[in-house]
């Protein structure tokens, strides 16, 4: 595919290197013959036609300043289905041939989530600028941005499996139980000066509220009913930059998803089992269940009904 003219935008929280980044995406598409138009605010200036042209004029003398010039924002309007449609319209009405998104994981995945619910075949180009990065170190991207605004700009097209629950859809990980609100709870300023660190602290705040659900799930065939601590649907090598699986059991274009399951522990050597048993990646053990699947479907479970239904892998999506 030949790439002619691209559109470049941060979302998210502000964080350090946004400027350097897309400075690094301007200087490397024009270098390679590309246009590209700055997006304002993120995908609310995709939304609302905010865009400007830049050039290596427009990203002069930025890369030592904070912040983004372009803006950063969540967009909720962006999660709705009359959202994605204007963003759509923007990006034909453009004749954009990719989106370079800078973010973390967050970013990425409300990227690819708009772009199939629209039905719209478009190619994202993505720089990792968040705290941990999962799903970018899973596929092996860089993470310096001159290095990966020229792997974009080069137009390698590189596909790989997306998963769908409740009919919405997500790039790495569906999960509930265990620091899954995490992410969400820590503030950004907290996550802009510790980065990784941030999660670290915040999950250890949690852990006297933790409390085990009742949880039944089918799938293929099978039957798995228990109390869990924790449990993740995931196409990545690295949940939440602490738990990391086996690259031998991760094919991220194979088809399926990878479930695992942490049984709630119910004494101190139960904690050791399920330690010992994350650090030596033996996730198939007493206190774990751990099996790829094409399909897996929550049957009970009161406290998961707004966030975990129907799984269906979405295979070889972009």
């Amino acid at each position: 595919m030949s790439v002619k003219r691209i559109g470049v935008l941060t979302s998210g929280g502000d964080a350090p290197g946004m400027n350097a980044c897309v400075r690094a995406v301007v200087r490397t598409a024009i270098y390679h013959g590309v246009e590209c138009y700055g997006i304002r605010r993120g995908y609310n200036g995709l939304i609302n036609g905010d865009i400007v042209k830049l050039d290596e004029k427009s990203v002069g003398h930025i890369i030592n300043r904070g912040g983004t010039i372009l803006n950063t924002a969540r967009s909720k309007e962006f999660m709705t289905e009359e959202g994605q449609k204007k963003a759509v319209s923007t990006c034909r009405f453009l004749g954009l041939d990719g989106i370079v998104a800078i973010g973390g994981d967050g970013t990425f995945n409300e990227t690819v989530a708009g772009i199939l619910e629209s039905g719209t075949n478009v190619p994202v180009g993505y720089i990792p600028s968040g705290s941990t990065n999962d799903f970018a170190n899973s596929l092996g991207l860089s993470t310096d941005p001159v290095e990966a605004a020229k792997n974009i700009a080069a137009g390698k097209i590189e596909r790989f499996d997306v998963g769908s629950f409740n009919g919405r859809y997500f790039t790495y990980v569906a999960s509930f139980g265990a620091f899954t609100r995490t992410s969400y709870s820590t503030p950004q300023n907290v996550k802009n000066t510790l980065g990784h660190t941030a999660y670290l602290l915040e999950g250890i705040q949690e852990i006297s509220q933790l409390r085990p659900s009742h949880v039944r799930i089918e799938l293929e065939g099978r039957v798995i009913e228990d109390d869990f601590l924790f449990g993740a649907i995931s196409n990545s090598i690295s949940v939440g930059g602490i738990l990391t699986l086996d690259p031998k059991q991760v094919d991220m274009t194979d088809g399926k998803f990878e479930l695992l399951l942490v049984r709630a522990p119910k004494d101190l050597l139960e904690v050791s089992e399920c330690v010992v048993a994350l650090q030596k990646q033996q996730y198939n053990c007493a206190m774990m269940t751990f099996v790829s699947a094409l399909q897996h479907k929550k049957a009970e479970s009161p406290m998961l009904s707004t966030l975990w239904g129907m799984f269906t892998l979405l295979s070889d999506s972009q």
